[in-house]
């Protein structure tokens, strides 16, 4: 089974960042890649789209509001990997004005090398965070 983490540190209150990333249908709030974002099973499946018109199906495993945090598996995607499990948290960091935001993932690669999957979702996790966080500044700055 192969792994892939990213993480990001930024000066807001993790609550704050929470609100923006931490509902199951917000990705498109936030992450470029996706541009659609529709919630069905009463709010336990997302269909995504992005640029290239693709479907991605993921199915929320696990939520906690109060941790920050939700897991989730692919159901249906281009990717070339099975049992795929992914999490995103928020953490207080530093005096915990200041947030954390840890992205991972395990799966299973299928028709590539263990390292290839590795890249693949290490890229996603990395380019998700970077491209909304890096120019994130917090409300009243």
């Amino acid at each position: 089974m192969a792994s892939a983490m990213a993480s990001i540190e930024l000066a807001a209150e993790p609550d704050a960042v929470w609100g923006l990333i931490g509902g199951f249908g917000s990705l498109p709030d936030w992450r470029p890649y996706i541009t659609s974002s529709q919630l069905g099973d009463g709010g336990r499946t997302r269909t995504l789209r992005n640029p290239d018109g693709d479907t991605i199906v993921e199915r929320l495993i696990a939520y906690g509001d109060a941790a920050r945090q939700y897991t989730h598996a692919i159901a249906q995607a281009p990717f070339p990997v099975i049992d795929h499990r992914s999490t995103l948290q928020v953490l207080p960091y530093g005096d915990g004005t200041r947030a954390r935001v840890l992205w991972s993932g395990t799966f299973t690669e299928s028709g590539v090398t263990h390292a290839e999957a590795a890249v693949i979702f290490q890229k996603t996790y990395d380019d998700g965070l970077k491209a909304r966080w890096a120019h994130y500044q917090p409300r009243g700055t």
